[in-house]
């Protein structure tokens, strides 16, 4: 359902198009290519684009897309009315959905569905961010960790990217910036983004609508998911001016037609080198899967203790399995031997090419001897950084903000300003479901004793003499911090203070300091030397193949085209569209092939021939999930939820002959509107008669 999931079954066949799309991306780069490529809004290769596909695009094109695209909390989006309405997907607001609901009203279930504005709520923690600038600075922050090594070059770089930042937003609460690494450090850029931290709920069809074929469809396709939500950003109470918005086009694409994906992949590794790839798969993707594992049997465990238990573990599963898959999905591209051997050959034909090249080696070294030292150092550091900082607590909300109230009592340079800012966080109501946080907190004490062992120091001092199970019940019975206005009074006491007031509280204290030190090892020992070669890694990839190249997905804003197009794989041809009378078709009235009851509820008013859901070969990955799909015209005629499953090798490579993104058309969604979940408001914003 995300593009976060991997479906967990890696094929032959998605291997094929996995070493394909290795071979494509670390090959001589092209912009002529298939349509492959997250490129920013600053490196985009406009004129391959026109003259593939016969646009006009050009840079006022592209500034309107990049204003009217939206960040949000792991998700993209993007502003479709000129008052903040904003489309993404329902499995993106769906945290939100379930933190409004309560066991009298399962909007979850039922959906949640607004006649207007009065009855749009809040959603809790959600912002919305819009790149407004873009500014390259790469010789600032280079030079800020010059002939430095470990802690001392963390620092720096720390304090002059801090610097970047603070300097850049003048302490203005209106604007986020950000310096974030492209191309695995080969570039620095200060993104500035205007925020926007009041964003209600507006529409949400109910989940068997949205996630209708479940994990049998997941990753698939054809699919019958209505995976759309609106949401709005708001300040001072009223309604955002978004001038700046995609115009909504009610009207299925066709075959052929140029599509354009504005969003904010998360995370690609399609740059790291061999030994670090090697690492992700003999180490840290084997205990992520193991972990996932058994945190989702915890669970779903859980969840058939009754209808509130499973209510409230719905979202915790739902992205727990999400990760899951993307998880099995890496390690099988990774355990492939032909994707493994084509990554080998394509670093080899690179490494060849600098050998050649005296003054290259001179100013690069060998950076790939390097980063393959610093992986035997990570091997011995990675299990104790892990369970001690990285996934400590195992999700708790409750320990993640003891953890933030604590770190805070004990940093003498936080501003007033910052102390209010983390009052107003903790403070801020949020549902806690208190027999999860004791469930995720036992979880990750027991297998932090598996996996450090017994006698390990920090295991000892975590414990005690108290069992993981005995521990997490404590702490979990006895903390006050369930209650928003203690949290509020807990940010500003003093460390002292806080050890006195609350038994999690007092458990963090006692132990973060051996986690923040293992975290400071992390730092200086893998972090700062990985980051000095994977510079001159990739300032050798500029040098063999030129600057005409995408960076790997970081989370931040970028513009991938591609075409509607279905594929064809060993004689099967797989159309592009799915149309909404396929549904019924479909429905077996079984979970979870059962259709929504709204669904049924209208079947004689749903027009059978709507263009539900298509494909495209644009390239996407996780955190592309609400991004607006765009055509020529720069109006919005969907939004991007999921791949299918040639797009398995997605994290390492690009296949165009067989990956596809996966949308909700805006003329399903119009339908709905208009006949599902009848909203005349909406359609008379969206500008639909």
């Amino acid at each position: 359902m995300s593009l976060r999931s991997l479906r967990a079954a890696f094929s032959a066949t998605a291997s094929i198009a996995a070493v394909a799309g290795v071979l494509a991306i670390l090959g001589a780069p092209s912009s002529a290519r298939a349509d492959e490529g997250m490129w920013t809004f600053d490196n985009f290769p406009i004129q391959t684009v026109n003259d593939k596909y016969g646009t006009r695009i050009d840079q006022a094109w592209l500034d309107r897309v990049r204003n009217a695209a939206v960040r949000i909390q792991g998700c993209s989006a993007s502003f479709v009315s000129d008052e903040g309405l904003i489309l993404t997907n329902w499995h993106c607001v769906v945290g939100c959905v379930q933190e409004l609901s309560t066991p009298e009203q399962d909007f979850v279930k039922n959906g949640f569905l607004t006649a207007n504005r009065e009855e749009e709520r809040r959603c809790p923690g959600q912002t919305a961010e819009v790149l407004v600038d873009i500014v390259d600075v790469t010789d600032r922050v280079l030079a800020a960790g010059e002939g430095l090594e470990g802690a001392a070059f963390n620092a720096a770089r720390s304090a002059a990217t801090s610097a970047i930042q603070t300097e850049a937003c003048a302490g203005d609460p209106k604007f986020n910036c950000q310096v974030i690494s492209f191309y695995r450090g080969g570039r620095y850029a200060l993104y500035k983004f205007r925020r926007y931290d009041d964003v209600r709920l507006v529409f949400a069809p109910e989940n068997q609508a949205a996630f209708f074929g479940g994990d049998p469809d997941n990753f698939n396709f054809p699919r019958y998911a209505l995976d759309a939500g609106f949401l709005r950003a708001y300040e001072d109470g009223r309604p955002v001016e978004s001038p700046s918005f995609l115009r909504w086009n009610p009207n299925a694409p066709a075959e052929g037609d140029v599509t354009f994906v504005a969003g904010n992949p998360g995370s690609t590794s399609r740059l790291l080198t061999m030994s670090q790839l090697e690492r992700l798969r003999d180490q840290q993707l084997p205990v992520m899967l193991i972990q996932a594992s058994e945190l989702r049997g915890r669970l779903l465990e859980y969840s058939l203790t009754g209808d509130e238990a499973k209510r409230l573990a719905f979202d915790p599963i739902f992205g727990l399995e999400n990760s899951f898959k993307v998880y099995y999905g890496q390690q099988g591209a990774l355990t492939d031997p032909a994707f493994m051997a084509a990554k080998r050959e394509a670093e080899a034909e690179l490494r060849a090419r600098v050998a050649a090249d005296p003054n290259l080696v001179q100013q690069i070294g060998d950076p790939w001897t390097e980063l393959e030292r610093v992986q035997a150092t990570a091997r011995d550091l990675y299990l104790p950084v892990r369970q001690l900082q990285q996934a400590a607590g195992g999700g708790s909300t409750l320990y993640q903000m003891a953890r933030g109230i604590v770190r805070a009592s004990k940093n003498t340079s936080m501003t007033e300003a910052q102390r209010a800012r983390l009052v107003a966080a903790v403070g801020a109501e949020t549902p806690i479901a208190m027999e999860m946080e004791e469930l995720r907190l036992r979880y990750w004490l027991s297998k932090t004793r598996e996996y450090l062992t017994v006698d390990n120091a920090e295991v000892k001092a975590m414990l005690g003499r108290e069992s993981p199970e005995a521990l997490a019940e404590r702490l979990i019975s006895g903390t006050q911090m369930e209650d928003a206005a203690f949290r509020a009074r807990a940010a500003t006491m003093t460390t002292e203070e806080l050890a006195a007031a609350d038994p999690l509280l007092a458990f963090v204290i006692a132990n973060d300091d051996a986690a923040q030190a293992i975290g400071a090892r992390w730092a200086a020992e893998v972090d700062a030397p990985t980051a000095r070669a994977a510079e001159r890694v990739a300032q050798a990839r500029f040098a063999v193949y030129g600057t005409n190249q995408y960076p790997d997905a970081t989370f931040s804003l970028r513009l991938s085209y591609g075409q509607v197009q279905g594929w064809t794989h060993r004689g099967v041809t797989v159309p592009p569209f799915t149309y909404m009378g396929g549904l019924y078709e479909r429905a077996t009235g079984a979970e979870p092939f059962n259709a929504a009851q709204a669904f049924l509820d209208n079947q004689s008013r749903v027009n059978m021939d709507t263009v539900y859901d298509f494909v495209s070969t644009n390239d996407i990955i996780g955190g592309n999930s609400g991004s607006p799909v765009i055509n020529a015209a720069g109006e919005v005629i969907g939004a991007a939820f999921d791949g299918n499953i040639h797009s398995l090798g997605g994290s390492f490579g690009y296949d165009g002959e067989l990956n596809r993104t996966v949308s909700v058309s805006t003329a399903a969604i119009t339908e709905a509107l208009r006949n599902i979940y009848p909203s005349p408001h909406l359609l008379e914003e969206l500008g639909v008669e």
